[in-house]
């Protein structure tokens, strides 16, 4: 009896601090191609989880430009906004395996002290991790102590590992000021939406250890990784909007969707150029070739 191969599903998960630009339209189309060339389903999510970065109109002007460009997403558009109940539901499972602990330290106090840097930012010292702090207004941090070293297989960079004690630290997964972390909610979302297929950008290669540490913790199957080489400014800095990165131009959406493909590594003729967004990204899917994306920039 033969078994039913799983669906592939994918997704693109844009954090509504602004419009989109050239960097984003880049993971999209990488994304999209790369499930879609597999047969897969691709789903679209709204990255809320961090409120005071939400820009307002942000999330229906991202909605609008992914229209325009020619993509089309399975199910309904899924708000990280909306889920804090499940993301406090499992917060509160992982501190009854005693995986998290409340901390008291501030960032001011934290930036006093000089701490190492790793690949994910300072290395907390673990200085509240035994003091047994009861006040539930105080952030939760997840304990790494006994994680030890974490490595997966990038389908693009290959072996990825870190050594979560000595190289990252204890993270914060809800801030003092009750936010959830990023690491805590995308773990919890592509879990529940059975995304087993996730393209995104380099700039969250080592970040993928710490989640997959989170998957061990919460007896949650891996999804399959590929990351891709992110795009920088003239500055040599990620184009973001911290950088300065210019919005997607609707007008311009062909020629952007080429240029993105040219990024990506992929051949796409001229005559297409001046097709629809929609025939150029069908193009792409049937000519997708992951083997073909740079080496990292």
């Amino acid at each position: 009896m033969q078994h039913k191969l799983p669906q592939i599903t994918g997704r693109f998960a844009p954090t509504p601090s602004g419009p989109l630009h050239f960097g984003s339209l880049v993971s999209a189309v990488a994304s999209y191609c790369h499930v879609r060339s597999n047969g897969g389903q691709w789903l679209l999510r709204i990255e809320d989880v961090d409120t005071p970065r939400v820009v307002k109109g942000a999330s229906e002007h991202i909605l609008h430009t992914l229209q325009a460009f020619g993509f089309e997403w399975d199910g309904p558009v899924i708000y990280q906004s909306r889920r804090f109940p499940l993301y406090e539901e499992i917060l509160q499972h992982l501190i009854s395996q005693k995986y998290l602990y409340r901390c008291s330290c501030s960032r001011k106090q934290l930036n006093k002290q000089n701490l190492e840097l790793g690949p994910l930012g300072r290395i907390y010292p673990g200085s509240c991790r035994n003091l047994n702090l009861r006040n539930p207004t105080l952030s939760l941090r997840l304990n790494v102590e006994s994680a030890g070293t974490v490595d997966f297989i990038d389908a693009h960079y290959g072996n990825v590992e870190l050594n979560l004690p000595d190289q990252v630290g204890d993270v914060v997964l809800k801030r003092v000021d009750g936010v959830y972390a990023y690491h805590l909610a995308v773990v919890i979302d592509d879990h529940e939406q059975r995304v087993n297929q996730i393209v995104r950008g380099s700039d969250l290669l080592k970040v993928s250890t710490l989640h997959h540490y989170l998957y061990r913790l919460l007896a949650y199957p891996v999804p399959e990784y590929l990351h891709i080489p992110v795009v920088n400014s003239a500055s040599g800095e990620k184009l973001s909007k911290q950088t300065g990165a210019k919005g997607l131009v609707i007008d311009k959406a062909s020629i952007q969707l080429a240029d993105a493909a040219h990024y990506l590594g992929q051949e796409i003729p001229r005559q297409l150029t001046s097709a629809r967004p929609y025939e150029i990204l069908q193009y792409m899917i049937q000519h997708w070739n992951p083997l073909k994306i740079p080496a990292a920039n």
